[in-house]
């Protein structure tokens, strides 16, 4: 008599190792191994620890790593949790009990998506579904790339080629973490937080100030001028080119070890403490360069509270408003034609200044 087997139970939520083809993606190459570009490296960093810092407006030269440095960091993030199928990234407990959904979970990579420059307001924001509004003739949402970018990255490259308006849309949405689309008698809010990463070469045009001034931090992306860093660039693609397995495997505990740092330093972010005396002084640095607004004050708080985590420390110190000032201020600047000095130098030396008699550990 053929025995027969008893199908196996699914479980109710799914592991790293569940849907394996969902889960197969191309190799990215490993942030631990990026030789350089240590600013915009930080800049990331600290946004990831902290989302409320306002992203990253990184540019410099092409060809210098921009693209790759923020896909090798989320793919060195821990996978999030979602429930199954969830065009949001929600997890279940921020899915509404009136919403239907499945009650399953899955684990899936850190999303960056790539915002196209003739994307229009509909593809990025969400629009109606033409598909059901014409087959099933019922209203509904088709989500944009707003909702796919949920917990993740959202990457624009040549930001300063992007139309003003939809810029400020990104900008609004990235502050508030909702995003709000009503349309032809469709009313949606969905949840939308991301970190915004924009990229550009400056001589292709600037960002208005206006827009310049809404970005958390500005890193300055330039060519190595270091023969033997420019030496090991080239070797160590080579040879990620030539075996990614490989290479991989060799920067795994390099991998490993930022992941875990970086996990343990978006725990203790909520517990530093900022004394009123580096808050003096950050004051104090916004008002000597004249930046106008209170936006320089709150980012150069937040950025240094989460380098305090980064290094593990649950207060701030004036060694972490040193490390990130520049970054936090030299886009808030007034411009001024005749102006020979360079944004981040001129920072640098009232920043000297100010702390030259402090103790910077």
């Amino acid at each position: 008599m053929k025995k027969t087997q008893t199908p196996k139970r699914k479980s109710s939520t799914s592991s790293r190792a569940s849907k394996p083809d969902a889960q197969k993606k191309s190799p990215v190459f490993p942030f631990a191994a990026i030789v350089g570009q240590d600013e915009l490296k930080l800049c990331l960093l600290l946004n990831v620890i902290d989302p409320r810092i306002g992203g990253v407006l990184a540019m410099g030269h092409r060809g210098t790593g921009k693209s790759t440095t923020v896909r090798a960091l989320a793919d060195v993030l821990p996978m999030i949790e979602r429930a199954e199928g969830d065009r949001y990234n929600r997890s279940i407990a921020e899915i509404p009990k009136s919403e239907p959904h499945s009650r399953k979970t899955e684990l899936i990579p850190v999303p960056v998506v790539d915002l196209p420059l003739g994307a229009t307001e509909d593809r990025v924001c969400g629009t109606i579904d033409i598909e059901k509004a014409l087959t099933q003739g019922v209203k509904a949402f088709e989500p944009g790339l707003l909702a796919q970018a949920n917990r993740g990255f959202l990457y624009i490259d040549e930001v300063n080629l992007l139309d003003d308006h939809l810029v400020d849309v990104l900008l609004d949405v990235a502050a508030s973490g909702v995003n709000v689309v009503e349309r032809e008698g469709v009313s949606v809010r969905h949840p939308a937080r991301f970190v915004l990463v924009g990229s550009g070469n400056p001589e292709e045009g600037e960002l208005r100030p206006q827009l310049l001034d809404r970005f958390g931090l500005h890193a300055r992306i330039t060519t190595i001028t270091s023969v033997a860093e420019r030496v090991e660039i080239v070797k160590r693609r080579r040879e990620f080119d030539a075996n990614p397995e490989a290479f991989l495997e060799k920067w795994k505990p390099e991998q490993d070890a930022l992941r875990e740092k970086i996990v343990q330093a978006q725990s203790l972010a909520p517990k530093v403490a900022m004394p009123d005396e580096v808050l003096m002084k950050i004051a104090t640095l916004c008002m000597r360069l004249g930046i106008d607004g209170h936006r320089g004050e709150l980012t150069i708080t937040r950025a240094a509270s989460a380098h305090a985590a980064f290094e593990g420390r649950t207060e701030v110190s004036f060694g972490d408003v040193r490390a990130i000032a520049v970054p936090a201020l030299r886009h808030r600047l007034r411009r001024d034609p005749l102006e020979t000095i360079d944004a981040g130098e001129k920072v640098e030396r009232e920043l000297n200044a100010i702390l030259k008699d402090e103790a910077l550990v």
